[in-house]
């Protein structure tokens, strides 16, 4: 199983196209797209095809998929992307109990339906908002999950982790939903602390090796995305994870 990389994590390089010729190098045989690489989606296909990776999963927002569905499809199959994720949703269109987001739920299920109509499959990426826990003590997460059991999920364990939940027991709870997972890391005490108390992978406090065997051996399909959400140097966060990554 190879790694991808969520290409969020490069927004800051001079030219998107040209850093997957170092992440080829580097042992990357995937990419994760969203919105900042999807204006030119045929030159972009194009450069990923001259450096031998693919772009099996991509996030695309829920009001682009609301309001022009078929462009999405359209961009995906352009890209080859299979696995369409929804990443996030804002402060104010946060649902306030378990009966907000049961609606939510049932909205994804309805775009789900298409999605997977269109031939590809359908998740939802996780912030740690997801895990504070409603009035009635429900957490939106688990909410979304059972009231939408034909969504998967990509988990972002990197954010389950601080919100103050351990991710092994919703690994494997969860594991025949998981469609992808992102594999960040929470830095050190007192390190990070330009970049979000974020770090390289396998540099910081989460039991990755012990994660990714898990994930392994329960959830073997799951496409195992490296991310970091403000890395102050792209090219050694991809480098350093990577290293680690092969090591474990």
């Amino acid at each position: 199983m190879g790694f991808s990389f969520q290409l969020y994590s490069s927004r800051d390089v001079a030219s998107q196209e040209a850093f997957l010729a170092r992440l080829a190098e580097l042992g990357y045989t995937q990419v994760e797209g969203y919105g900042g690489v999807y204006g030119d989606a045929d030159g972009f296909a194009k450069a990923l095809r001259a450096n031998g990776l693919t772009m099996p999963s991509g996030h695309f927002g829920i009001d682009d998929l609301r309001s022009n569905f078929d462009g999405v499809m359209a961009l995906a199959d352009t890209l080859g992307i299979k696995h369409v994720i929804i990443p996030f949703l804002a402060d104010d269109a946060r649902p306030a109990d378990t009966a907000g987001w049961q609606a939510f739920a049932a909205e994804l299920a309805e775009i789900g339906a298409k999605v997977t109509a269109a031939g590809k499959t359908f998740s939802w990426h996780n912030h740690a908002f997801e895990f504070e826990a409603l009035p009635d003590g429900n957490y939106p997460m688990e909410v979304i999950l059972e009231a939408a059991p034909s969504i998967g999920w990509e988990a972002d364990l990197g954010w389950v982790a601080r919100a103050g939940i351990d991710p092994a027991p919703l690994v494997e709870k969860y594991a025949d939903r998981l469609t992808a997972v992102h594999v960040k890391d929470i830095a050190k005490e007192g390190h990070g602390l330009d970049e979000d108390g974020w770090s390289d992978v396998g540099e910081g406090v989460m039991d990755w090796a012990g994660l990714i065997t898990q994930i392994r051996a329960q959830a073997p399909k799951a496409i195992l995305v490296a991310e970091q959400d403000k890395p102050n140097d792209a090219d050694r966060f991809a480098a350093v994870s990577m290293k680690n990554l092969k090591d474990i």
